[in-house]
């Protein structure tokens, strides 16, 4: 009898949503779409409005490192390759680098700093240089989207910045990144570094799971007005690996702790599963093909409108989850070197890393740090 009740108030809870998001918008303190997944054997663990519609932000991101990594795969470029600064690149707006037109960063330092600070210029120089164009790398991001079976999502750029006709789902993101980690295992070191640092500035990774939760070994974060917080995490722990996918949590700390929620859930509750697989689970949700926007929640006046900035909620946030801890440690930060632009500047003027292999790039000398690998969980 409680199993029935359960059902009911579940299905009462998502058409309430359901008419929240008809309007738009979604229904203050309701929980946005979420899924839950094992990554070993792709079944669902737990999910919620997985087929809603929704502005992925940055978690775009995802799908651009997807591309690079296949076309080094294909073996049509390297992550020694220089990505190059154009100028349609340097001229997007933050979160950015700021490298001016001509500077390059190689294609592993690119990947790195598309992954933990999140630089918009530098995934606009990903798509210039490997797809020759921006509309030629979208072409190829929205190919791989209809490979992997993301059936509802289809992008228009390669950072995510608000764009008409740029969507996804919870469900298609879990898709995505099950692809990431079964198909590109050598390079997961990338979504767990804690941070970058180009010349003297440090970036922390947005993802602050990272070194906080045992176990924490990926993934993105993004956040625009009309998407709210969005959050993939990934995690290991005793042998067993779990995605979550959060949308539309109304802060930073928020979609921490529902993360971090999940994950545990994942790793320590959700042995008995009895859910399909992610490619199996049928389509749901009677306002799935429309896109909801949550910027009357995130940035009207009444709610303080926030930059367009993943830092943005960062102070003064007071959710906390008891799966989070803080780190009584440094930061480690992984050097990227920047490549001066044209070909013959002096090695002297490259950016010195202690320990790192040199590479050759225009004839000159460059360091090269390798991603790391994950550490051991206590």
């Amino acid at each position: 009898m409680k199993a029935v009740f359960r059902r009911a108030a579940t299905r009462a809870a998502v058409a309430t949503l359901g008419v929240a998001l008809s309007m738009g918008i979604a229904a203050e303190g309701m929980a946005g779409p979420h899924m839950l997944i094992d990554i070993k054997t792709g079944k669902v663990i737990e999910h919620e409005d997985a087929f809603q519609k929704w502005y992925p932000a940055s978690l775009t991101k995802l799908m651009t490192a997807y591309v690079a990594f296949r076309q080094v795969k294909a073996g049509k470029w390297t992550m020694a390759s220089p990505i190059v600064m154009t100028k349609r690149a340097a001229a997007e707006p933050p979160s950015k680098i700021g490298l001016k037109p001509g500077q390059a960063l190689t294609l592993d330092d690119a990947i790195k700093v598309l992954l933990v600070k999140s630089a918009n210029d530098v995934a606009f120089a990903i798509a210039d240089n490997i797809g020759g164009s921006k509309e030629n790398f979208v072409a190829m991001m929205n190919a791989e989207a209809r490979r992997l079976g993301m059936n509802s999502t289809n992008f228009v750029n390669p950072h995510g910045l608000p764009g008409p006709g740029q969507y996804t789902t919870a469900r298609d993101l879990a898709v995505l990144t099950l692809a990431l980690k079964r198909d590109f295992p050598q390079y997961s070191g990338y979504f767990s570094l804690e941070g970058v640092m180009i010349g003297k500035r440090k970036f922390g990774n947005y993802n602050k799971l990272i070194a906080r939760f045992d176990g924490a070994d990926g993934m993105k974060t993004g956040y625009i007005c009309a998407s709210g917080y969005n959050q993939v995490s990934t995690a290991t722990r005793n042998g067993r690996s779990v995605i979550s996918v959060v949308l539309g949590s109304d802060s930073l700390a928020g979609r921490t702790v529902q993360s971090a929620d999940l994950l545990q859930k994942g790793l320590t509750d959700g042995a008995g599963f009895s859910d399909p697989t992610v490619y199996r689970l049928k389509p749901y949700g009677a306002t799935r093909d429309q896109v909801a926007d949550q910027s009357e929640i995130i940035c009207s006046k009444k709610k303080g409108k926030k930059v367009r900035s993943e830092s943005a909620d960062e102070v003064g946030d007071k959710k906390t989850s008891p799966y989070v801890h803080e780190i009584t440690r440094p930061l480690e930060f992984a050097r990227i070197t920047v490549i001066p632009a044209g070909k013959g500047t002096p090695e002297a003027e490259l950016e010195e890393v202690a320990d790192a292999s040199p590479l050759v790039i225009y004839g000159r000398k460059v360091t090269f740090i390798p991603i790391p690998e994950p550490r051991p969980v206590n």
